[in-house]
């Protein structure tokens, strides 16, 4: 019963990504701000229970990325589309990951590799976008802290963290197709 709380946290987070949606097109920023703090939170406890008493499920290992990812694409195409941060930033951190979803689907399809980790490059990557995305979002707030000149920040670290993140993860590929490649080609002899 205890193991599904951290896989029902989770869910939880699913359940608050159009309530952000919601409030972020109709440009209630505090809001907004104040439900992506509560499914932060639900992230970061579903994980330490996860960890600490070992309710790990396979469920929530396919889940809980899936909940982080959906929440990332609302805030930042909704921001664009509002107007808040610019659509090419969008454009970039969203062609990251169809790209590494392309890349993993390839390799599923074509190739006997099955796992996937994710790199440091990706984990900072995603420690950048939602930094920004909380700092555009404290920005369209008001929040005093967030300034102009901090937004630009935000911007420039998220571009440069998700551009060089998908590099990083295309390198990575290719370098495991050319030990696929160099295995097989000494199996053969």
């Amino acid at each position: 019963m205890f193991r599904s709380i951290p896989n029902l946290l989770t869910a939880v987070r699913l359940l608050l990504v159009p309530l952000i949606a919601i409030a972020i097109w109709q440009h209630q920023a505090v809001r907004a701000l104040v439900i992506v703090f509560a499914a932060g939170i639900t992230d970061g406890f579903d994980g330490w229970l996860a960890r600490r008493y070992g309710w790990t499920t396979r469920t929530g290992a396919y889940l809980d990325p899936v909940a982080d990812k959906a929440l990332l694409v609302t805030v930042y195409l909704l921001l664009s589309l509002t107007g808040k941060i610019p659509l090419w930033l969008t454009a970039i951190v969203l062609g990251r990951d169809v790209f590494i979803l392309s890349m993993v689907a390839a390799g599923l399809a074509l190739t006997s590799v099955r796992a996937f980790p994710p790199s440091l490059w990706g984990k900072i990557s995603t420690v950048v976008q939602v930094a920004a995305a909380v700092g555009f979002l404290a920005n369209a707030a008001q929040v005093p802290l967030v300034t102009g000149s901090m937004v630009e920040l935000f911007v420039f670290a998220t571009a440069v963290a998700t551009l060089w993140s998908g590099f990083d993860y295309g390198r990575r590929g290719f370098l495991t197709l050319r030990r696929l490649r160099i295995d097989a080609g000494q199996q053969r002899r």
